[in-house]
């Protein structure tokens, strides 16, 4: 298993939950987080087949920025 993170502009319980039916429904996510009291904003993603661009291009579809770290 890998833990892909990436830095997002995801502020909010809010924001959270806007992103949370696109990233559930990526196969292959066993678990994801983003710590928004990081001033980065870190999403983590425990994976074992997604990439990191299908993440950035699941969050963008959500209406938010992900960028690699």
């Amino acid at each position: 298993m890998e833990t892909l993170k990436f830095k997002t502009n995801i502020k909010c319980g809010g924001c959270v939950a806007q992103v949370t039916p696109y990233l559930n429904s990526l196969e292959g996510i066993d678990k994801w987080e983003v710590d928004t009291n990081n001033p980065n904003k870190i999403l983590s993603v425990s994976t074992t087949k997604v990439k990191a661009d299908q993440i950035k291009d699941i969050v963008k579809k959500a209406g938010y920025v992900a960028e690699t770290l």
